[in-house]
């Protein structure tokens, strides 16, 4: 008759089975977000279509599909590889006529030296200037960011705003500038496949907390946006993806807490839909759609323009950025993990040599020290004046 083995050691000692064992939290479908109330409902952006007059969106499609003939595909290295971008990119800053009105100078000056960086510090040739129909259409889209913002709750770390200026116009006058395009990214996707992988904006000059409009020119493509789940966080929920089809002639405004807490990608898709431009490609005033001139046929395209405005903030200005032991700026990054109260309380410099340096970096790290860097004026100093000029009262 056989006999049942008496139990091992480890038997005895191992704590009994757990009638509470913790379920993994439950992945999420994606979210699809076609209209701009779904958009603002689940995400930190707003989504504004037809922002643009048609003709004017029309002709900056034209004119930047053939500026980026001239852009570069992005190369970096990723660890011990060269990797090159899947789609083409291109670098603008913003002119103005000086207090004079003389030459045109650099808008806040010194921008067109973080153009280099841009390009994951690779050497490149000064940045062109917006093209005239650049500037048309940033004119427009500088007021509807600038009073979105004003509708919108603000993050201590924000840039406080210019203050009002007596020379313009009541309306900007009695509030001030809270943002003010001068520099503006643009990539063109052609196809169906030209993509970008996921990731966050780099904050090196944009400082904490930024605002970035995003343009959409031309095919529709989905933006797809993801949390980073904080670290305390990660066996308590599950991030969710968000589709937001980005069609022609819309803005996308990533507002405060999007690069602090998502981030977002351009994914290749099986098909597209061409897009066939509402005018044809001509000198202005455009003709009808349906001239039956030859000359004036319209043809259909594959690619999407964006244009990403973006405001360089002045207390992040090139020449305040930190350097590493490489010799090159670092770069400035939030710390996602580690939220709290669902904000990003801490920033740290980091050395970025290698993306252009086999891989390789010095290793440069330090903590965004906002008050000791001598950065501002933020939302968060103008807060605590005014609370602080209320008591003394």
């Amino acid at each position: 008759m056989p006999t049942t083995p008496p139990p091992s050691i480890l038997s005895r000692l191992r704590p009994p089975p757990s009638s509470k064992t913790k379920s993994k939290p439950k992945a999420l479908p994606p979210l699809s977000l076609p209209s701009p109330t779904l958009v603002s409902q689940h995400t930190p952006c707003t989504l504004h279509t037809s922002i643009l007059p048609p003709e004017l969106a029309c002709r900056l499609f034209y004119t930047m599909l053939d500026e980026a003939k001239e852009w570069k595909r992005n190369k970096w290295w990723l660890f011990d590889r060269l990797v090159e971008s899947p789609h083409r990119t291109g670098f603008y800053t913003r002119m103005e006529r000086d207090g004079d009105g003389g030459e045109e100078v650099d808008e806040e000056g010194g921008w067109k030296e973080a153009a280099q960086f841009w390009y994951n510090g690779r050497e490149t040739k000064a940045p062109s200037q917006f093209p005239a129909v650049m500037e048309e259409a940033c004119t427009i889209i500088e007021r509807v960011v600038n009073e979105e913002l004003r509708k919108r709750p603000r993050f201590p770390l924000e840039w406080a705003g210019y203050p009002p200026d007596q020379s313009r116009p009541n309306g900007d006058r009695d509030s001030g500038i809270l943002w003010r395009a001068n520099v503006a990214a643009s990539n063109c996707y052609e196809g169906a496949k030209e993509s970008v992988g996921y990731h966050s904006d780099s904050l090196t000059y944009l400082g904490p907390y930024p605002t970035i409009a995003s343009l959409s020119l031309g095919t529709t493509r989905i933006f797809r946006l993801r949390e980073v789940i904080p670290s305390d966080e990660i066996n308590l929920r599950q991030p969710r993806t968000y589709n937001i089809p980005v069609t022609h002639n819309s803005l996308l405004i990533m507002h405060a807490s999007t690069q602090e807490k998502f981030k977002h990608t351009v994914p290749p898709q099986p098909t597209i839909d061409l897009f066939r431009p509402p005018f044809p490609r001509q000198s202005p005033p455009f003709a009808s759609s349906s001239s039956s001139n030859p000359d004036h046929q319209i043809e259909p395209s594959n690619c999407r323009i964006n244009i990403t405005f973006r405001f360089y903030r002045p207390d992040f200005h090139p020449s305040t950025i930190p350097r590493c032991k490489c010799g090159v700026p670092a770069v400035l990054k939030p710390d996602m993990k580690n939220r709290h109260r669902g904000r990003v309380d801490r920033f740290w410099w980091h050395c970025n040599a290698g993306a252009q340096n086999e891989g390789k970096d010095c290793g440069f790290w330090k903590v965004l020290d906002m008050k000791g860097e001598g950065r501002g004026p933020c939302v968060g100093d103008v807060e605590a004046r005014v609370e602080q000029e209320n008591t003394s009262i």
